[in-house]
């Protein structure tokens, strides 16, 4: 038995952490989201959630990719957007939904007419993908998935340029997912009411701007240098993501 349970662990594992933040930058995004909250959102959120925290939830989209039952909702993590091009041009492209699922989700919440079953798991899907819309290669160009087939060494070992976004850079850092979520430097007022007005396709937008820094490999051994240039911004990226996931989670909730 735990020869089998080593072997599904095993198997599954390449799976979460290339295709999405790894679960403890999901938790940060959480974390940070429950701080925004009003007061009316967070008891309406209890209610649906029970005693799961957001920062737990936002990891159950990916929890699910080994069960084929959620097969269909594969390409809502991301969508591909060719360099010189923007999102509206693109918009019929069937390569990644997640500004559409994000809107959609959004909207199905909003009308009150989910039942239970439907509203959790609506919930933690809109949650998972707002936060995943923030990582820049989930915005990603055409031929290497994201990233994915950029195959590069991180500290000598294999990986890719996704997993080094996802998760190498933050669980290098050593911190807990609280311990990084209270150690990112809020916004003040006004930058804080810019990124909560900003809709989705710009949330977008930001994260192909990022490209060409994202892109800047080198020779592909990567380390160091590369998380002294980059983790500023990976962190600025997951406060982001908390904030307008707590604006879009009162819009729904806290009115």
């Amino acid at each position: 038995m735990k020869r089998w349970l080593l072997l599904v662990w095993v198997a599954c594992f390449p799976i979460s952490s290339a295709l999405s933040w790894g679960p403890t930058g999901h938790r940060v995004c959480g974390l940070v989201a429950e701080q925004y909250l009003n007061a009316k959102a967070k008891k309406r959120l209890a209610k649906i959630l029970g005693q799961e925290s957001i920062a737990m939830a936002g990891t159950w989209m990916d929890e699910i990719r080994s069960d084929s039952t959620y097969n269909y909702a594969t390409d809502w993590h991301y969508t591909t957007v060719p360099d010189g091009k923007n999102y509206a041009d693109v918009a019929s492209n069937p390569e990644g939904k997640v500004i559409m699922m994000i809107e959609k989700l959004t909207s199905d919440l909003k009308s009150g007419k989910l039942n239970a079953k439907q509203e959790l798991e609506s919930l933690k899907m809109l949650i998972h993908l707002i936060e995943d819309i923030h990582q820049p290669l989930h915005v990603g160009k055409p031929g290497d998935k994201g990233g994915n087939d950029v195959k590069v060494k991180w500290f000598r070992s294999d990986s890719n340029l996704h997993r080094v976004w996802d998760s190498d850079m933050i669980d290098d850092s050593k911190l807990s997912y609280t311990e990084l979520a209270n150690a990112l430097i809020r916004p003040d007022e006004t930058t804080l009411a810019k990124w909560q007005r900003a809709p989705v396709t710009e949330w977008a937008q930001e994260s192909m701007n990022y490209r060409s820094q994202v892109y800047n490999i080198g020779n592909g051994n990567l380390g160091f240098a590369y998380t002294y240039k980059n983790l500023p911004l990976v962190r600025l990226r997951l406060l982001q993501a908390g904030i307008r996931l707590a604006a879009v989670l009162n819009d729904i909730y806290g009115r």
